[in-house]
């Protein structure tokens, strides 16, 4: 079960904008000041030397910039994170990989604190319909959780509640970062780093609008009310408000605990196919895709156990702050993709990637090739094509495994060894969440250690009736 967190509490979370930019232009400077010595020392050197100078150079810097990100916390730490889940195609890998080191906020803040936001929010009558409990059972880089308790019905219920100030310092903390980032010489500037920068500012003020969340979390749960392989969590209108939401508490086991390790096999299999066939719902039926493949947003409850009244195990979908809404007119070239890899049209496939902008007809003709392959090789656990599939990634009975094919890995040693590296443009920013979501939605189904081989799935959403 969820359990409550142990650690240090800080009685306010520093959200001046005079003073956050000022310590990131400081950073920002020195690392500034850093580059250009080496710069101007490493002029001189060979140009192996130059080059292997210049990428340790890189992970100083960057390690430095989330040492600094680190020490501001609020929203600059989770703008950190998106940039190191999204930034691949922008910022060097040296920085994308010290990014990804920066762990989310551990300290919470002091109940005092928290208290004064619920009745600022709240006011002081619907506080005392609750019994809240001052430990917070979570804590995150834009707020934390606490479980409570309505004293007229004893029902159960999580507050989540946003730091005070973080909403309005989105726009001066991402602009801090970015021109972090300038300063440092840690990116190339051009429109298309300005125009991701936007879309990493778009998701960022989705992400504190608690209203919009609000309205998502009722919308999927609805959206999935009649299906019991899943619970969403009520939202409780009564206690939410623009900076708290309020929702039903629904119990459950992290994804990796031993409760659902120890699972049986056709247990653990049924749930790796839920989580595949919601993300099929999610891309081919409603064009929202709920992009932040985050575990945390996810629990298992085990049937049998306190809470559980499905009679089989169930997938609690906590988090929908970062949901999507997709065009047509993306998705349906996307679609076009996944159903020419899985129908081994390469040709089909090509014409997707350039119907999407990041491919060209006029490249080699062995880099499109390449890439039609490597876009084929991601639908591995989907396709008739069984016998390319490695031997370890096949049981005794012919299922898929989905943990020992290794195929993350696998696909991205076969894209860095082609050419496709220098031929890549950078891909629409839907794609790369999308891209991201499927990522997360396979290492779901691995860390479950399901067995099971999903072409049938696919193939009942690819060519499902649209006009049913």
């Amino acid at each position: 079960m969820t359990s409550k967190r142990q650690g240090s509490t800080v009685s306010r979370i520093k959200t001046g904008s005079f003073e956050r930019r000022l310590s990131l232009t400081r950073a920002g400077l020195f690392a500034g000041t850093r580059m250009a010595s080496h710069m101007a020392t490493n002029w001189f050197s060979s140009k192996e030397t130059r080059e292997q100078r210049h990428r340790a150079m890189l992970s100083n810097q960057a390690e430095f910039l989330v040492e600094e990100l680190g020490k501001l916390k609020g929203s600059v730490v989770k703008i950190g994170q998106v940039m190191a889940l999204y930034g691949e195609h922008f910022l060097p890998e040296e920085v994308t990989e010290a990014l990804h080191t920066l762990e989310d906020q551990t300290t919470s803040l002091a109940w005092p604190s928290i208290k004064a936001v619920l009745e600022a929010e709240l006011g002081a009558g619907r506080l005392a319909e609750l019994d809240i409990d001052p430990d917070p059972i979570g804590a995150a880089s834009l707020g934390q959780v606490h479980r409570a308790r309505r004293r007229s019905d004893g029902l159960e219920l999580v507050l989540k509640v946003q730091y005070p100030g973080v909403a309005d310092a989105v726009d001066s903390d991402l602009n801090a970062v970015a021109q972090l980032l300038r300063i440092a010489r840690l990116v190339s500037i051009g429109p298309e780093f300005n125009d991701w920068l936007e879309e990493v500012r778009e998701m960022m003020h989705r992400e504190v609008d608690y209203r919009l969340e609000a309205r998502t979390t009722e919308h999927f749960r609805k959206m999935l009310v009649d299906d019991d392989r899943f619970v969403v969590p009520r939202v409780l209108a009564e206690y939410s408000t623009a900076h708290v939401i309020a929702s039903t508490y629904e119990a459950g086991h992290s994804v990796s605990a031993v409760a659902v390790r120890d699972l049986p096999q056709e247990r653990r299999n049924r749930l790796g196919q839920a989580a595949l066939e919601l993300f099929f719902k999610e891309l081919f039926v409603w064009g929202e895709i709920q992009t932040d493949p985050n575990f945390g947003n996810y629990r298992i409850r085990i049937a049998g156990e306190p809470g559980s009244e499905a009679g089989h195990d169930q997938i609690v979908l906590l988090d929908f702050g970062a949901v999507q809404k997709y065009p047509d007119s993306f998705l349906q070239p996307v679609i076009a993709m996944i159903r020419a890899s899985y129908e081994g049209d390469r040709d089909g496939v090509i014409d997707g990637g350039v119907a999407l902008h990041f491919m060209s007809r006029d490249w080699p003709k062995e880099v499109l090739g390449t890439f039609a392959e490597v876009c084929m090789s991601v639908l591995e656990p989907l396709s008739s094509e069984r016998s390319k599939w490695p031997d370890n990634a096949v049981n005794e009975q012919g299922e898929y495994r989905w943990k020992q094919s290794d195929l993350p890995s696998r696909v991205a040693r076969q894209a860095a060894r082609s050419a496709i590296s220098r031929y890549f443009r950078i891909p629409p920013k839907e794609f790369v969440f999308l891209n991201r979501k499927l990522i997360g939605v396979y290492t779901f189904i691995a860390v479950l250690y399901a067995e099971f081989n999903g072409e049938d799935l696919l193939a009942a959403y690819l060519y499902r009736d649209r006009s049913a």
